[in-house]
């Protein structure tokens, strides 16, 4: 199977919004476009076959964080491997971006998704208690980009050339 991973554009987002609302007891669709506007480089799609299969948004929380905001596959496709795709691909997009950590947050009965967090590098944290609006337990979980290991590092590499040899060691502090 052939999955593509792309930068979502405005046409997408009718398939987003279904993925979005099959996948989330509580969904906000215009949480969606605030993002793309805000974060558009960091709103990433997974396409077969011309038909969008995935989806994962995230943003810059800090000087040094990127936030995971959501991270979707349509049932049928789930246990592909699209997730860690579409993590790996905006883990390269806050390392271009100089940002040293990833931070998520996940609903504790999410044993799936977990599983996927710890197996990309993710270290569960701490709970929120009643995070969620129905009383569910969230569970905040970080990683050390520095620590994980790209898929494509060649492709990777190519995007990152420009980067000065002043803000690579900055990275790395």
């Amino acid at each position: 199977m052939s999955i593509r991973i792309r930068k979502f554009k405005t046409d997408d987002f009718e398939d987003v919004l279904c993925i979005e609302s099959e996948s989330f007891a509580e969904h906000n669709p215009f949480a969606y476009m605030h993002f793309y506007e805000m974060h558009g480089d960091m709103f990433l799609v997974a396409e077969y076959l011309d038909f969008i299969v995935g989806f994962i948004v995230g943003y810059r929380l800090n000087e040094n964080e990127g936030r995971v905001f959501s991270l979707a596959v349509r049932e049928e496709f789930q246990g592909r491997g699209i997730g860690a795709m579409l993590l790996d691909s905006l883990f390269k997009e806050f390392y271009s971006n100089l940002l040293k950590y990833a931070t998520l947050e996940v609903r504790a009965n999410n044993i799936k998704a977990r599983n996927l967090y710890v197996k990309m590098g993710f270290i569960p944290c701490w709970i929120e208690k009643e995070y969620y609006s129905d009383g569910e337990d969230g569970i905040i979980m970080k990683m050390k980009l520095s620590s994980y290991k790209f898929h494509d590092l060649d492709l990777f590499a190519e995007k990152i050339e420009g980067m000065s040899l002043r803000d690579a060691e900055d990275f790395d502090e």
